[in-house]
């Protein structure tokens, strides 16, 4: 995938004197010693990272750690003391004015925490604002904020007025405004945060849909790590105006950089950040082609299983226990695979996230995974979904 923002060592200082403090920062003074030594304030330090085309990168931080400064960097808002701020090859942080106002006119639309809706425009209108200052005209204006609305659910809501939406219809309101806008990023700094628990789940909700149809790249800054967790393809845990690790939702629980982010990430439902391919091992199938009742029980001890997955060809036949093929196979060893078979069988995909397999686990038999043609690409067993909860996999290994 393209990359559409690309950030290198990004540092914005707020004081009058930010040359002199970024120096110290690259000498190795921390944000505090700058500010106790020369009276600056450290924004961001030294940031760099990519965001691809179409992917939802997150910026995770507590109050103060500079996500907010960083996003405002992006688009221009707040200027960067030093480094480079790439949008499809234009660098943010020098250009001139007119290069930074077709930018945000035709490549980037941001979306605020606390709506930012005009009251007394109605809807349609605060949806077609920003098209209003592209110089689009009145109709063809109209008939984009209709459709826009219409991604979010609020079509009917056109002519009515912001005070008479609920905070979760006016954030939706918010974000149509950014899809109106045809622009290819999204910024959107703690869009849900001012919104009641259960909306805001609906708002995550109806931003991963819209996302599977529009594509858009988004950066979106948030001081939830659940929210981060649901929402973001690459994560970036920031601290002090730095990114102390950057990854997928799986790497930041499963390998925290240090422990500042293992305290972040201690009380996590593990169960809805892991999925099935993170234990999986791999299937070892036996084919009923060229493999006999005595073949199977003999990969099951080589493997330390007590079940085994049968393939007819690329198709699941079903699976085998280690208990029924020996007393199977005893009586007749050709026709005992087959009639040993257990049609019946737990399957589910890679991304099946492990809170989903505990019905599955019930069965007593491994979790088949299964591609979309139906291919057997792995198996999990019940041992390594609970040794990954308890974040004690390699024991179980």
């Amino acid at each position: 995938m393209a990359t559409k923002i690309s950030v290198s060592n990004a540092f914005k200082i707020f004081g009058d004197n930010p040359g002199a403090a970024v120096e110290l920062l690259k000498s190795g003074a921390s944000k505090n010693d700058i500010q106790e030594k020369t009276g600056q304030i450290v924004g961001v330090q030294n940031t760099s990272f990519e965001v691809k085309e179409g992917e939802i990168f997150v910026v995770m931080g507590l109050s103060g750690s500079g996500k907010s400064t960083l996003v405002r960097m992006i688009n221009g808002l707040i200027p960067a003391t030093d480094g480079k701020i790439m949008i499809e090859g234009s660098d943010i942080a020098s250009c001139s004015r007119q290069q930074l106002r077709d930018i945000r006119r035709r490549k980037v639309a941001m979306v605020f925490q606390h709506f930012a809706l005009l009251p007394h425009k109605t809807v349609a209108d605060n949806v077609a604002f920003g098209l209003k200052i592209k110089g689009m005209g009145a109709a063809e204006r109209r008939k984009k904020a209709e459709e826009a609305l219409a991604q979010v659910g609020l079509e009917s809501w056109a002519d009515s007025y912001p005070d008479e939406l609920s905070g979760g219809m006016q954030q939706r309101v918010g974000l149509a405004r950014g899809i109106a806008t045809e622009a290819e990023i999204l910024l959107m700094d703690e869009p849900f945060s001012a919104l009641d628990p259960l909306i805001r789940r609906d708002m995550q909700e109806e931003l991963l849909e819209l996302q599977r149809s529009l594509k858009k790249t988004i950066v979106f800054i948030t001081h939830d790590l659940n929210e981060a967790l649901i929402l973001g393809d690459h994560i970036a845990i920031m601290k002090d105006g730095r990114f102390v690790q950057v990854g997928s939702a799986e790497e930041i629980v499963g390998q925290p950089a240090d422990d500042y982010v293992a305290a972040f990430t201690a009380d996590i439902d593990r169960s809805r950040v892991f999925t099935a391919g993170s234990v999986a091992a791999p299937a070892e199938a036996i084919d009923l082609r060229s493999g006999g009742a005595r073949d199977a029980i003999e990969r099951m001890q080589a493997l330390g299983r007590d079940a085994l997955y049968v393939t007819d060809g690329e198709r699941i036949a079903g699976a085998v226990t280690y208990r029924d093929l020996t007393a199977a196979a005893r009586e007749d060893d050709g026709a005992a695979l087959k009639e040993a078979l257990i049609s019946d069988y737990p399957a589910a995909s890679r991304t099946t996230q492990l809170f989903e397999l505990y019905p599955l686990a019930q069965s007593g038999l491994p979790i088949a995974l299964v591609s979309r043609r139906g291919r057997l690409e792995g198996v999990v067993s019940p041992e390594a979904v609970f040794a990954k909860l308890a974040g004690s996999e390699e024991e179980a290994a």
